[in-house]
């Protein structure tokens, strides 16, 4: 990685994380998810599949939700989120 890149990893890095233990029952429809980075998330639910959709407008879908860990839960996504 170039030196001159690494703000802008740490930022997307950053935007990947929510503070807190949420479980993928406590991600509900509309509901806005503010990221270590700053921006804000946004979920949304048809049934049991999960989205997050994010500042640009991309979606992400979760394929693998409740990894938990020692601190906190993994909620696997297929794609890459993205800050404004």
């Amino acid at each position: 990685m170039k030196p001159e890149n690494k703000a802008t990893l740490t930022k997307i890095l950053t935007y990947h994380v929510v503070p807190g233990k949420l479980e993928a029952a406590d991600l509900t429809d509309g509901k806005k998810l503010k990221t270590v980075e700053g921006e804000t998330l946004t979920v949304k639910r048809m049934g049991d599949q999960v989205m997050l959709i994010d500042a640009k407008g991309g979606t992400s879908t979760v394929t693998i939700p409740n990894v938990n860990q020692s601190n906190g839960v993994i909620h696997v996504v297929d794609t890459v989120l993205m800050p404004s």
